[in-house]
C-alpha cells in the first residue's frame, strides 16, 4: 500500500493483526520495500511504545484520513519501563524520525491511501 501526504509518496507495510501490531517496528529497520508502517485500528485511544525498536520514529495518529497527533523523534527503549505515546484514531503511521519535519507534515494534514 502507498500513502500520499502533502504530495509526498510513502511505501507502507500494513499491519492488521494484534500480534503484528504488538511487534510493530521491534528489531526492524525501514528498507527499499517500505518506508512507513501503517497500523489499521479501531477508532479509539491508543498508546504506542518504542520497546526494542532500533531506530527513532515519528508516530502519527490518524482519524478519518486526517492527522490528529504527531509524536516527533520517539526514542527506542530497551526496558519494560518505556515512555508511551498516545493519541486517538483509526490508523497509526510510523515513519523514520524527522520525516515529518523534512516534508512539513503536521497535524490536520490529510493522508490519502493509494
Amino acid at each position: 500500500m502507498k500513502a500520499k501526504i502533502n504530495n509526498n509518496l510513502f511505501n507502507l507495510k500494513t499491519v492488521f493483526t494484534d500480534k503484528d501490531t504488538q511487534q510493530g517496528m521491534m528489531n526492524k529497520k525501514f528498507d527499499d520495500t517500505f518506508d512507513g508502517m501503517l497500523f489499521l485500528m479501531k477508532n479509539e485511544p491508543h498508546s504506542f511504545w518504542m520497546k526494542d525498536c532500533i531506530i527513532h520514529l515519528d508516530i502519527l495518529f490518524i482519524n478519518g484520513n486526517k492527522i490528529t497527533k504527531i509524536h516527533h523523534n520517539c526514542k527506542p527503549c530497551y526496558s519494560d519501563d518505556c515512555e508511551h505515546f498516545s493519541g486517538e484514531g483509526d490508523m497509526i503511521l510510523e515513519l523514520p524520525s524527522n520525516t515529518c519535519k523534512k516534508y512539513n507534515i503536521k497535524e490536520d494534514d490529510l493522508i490519502e491511501l493509494i
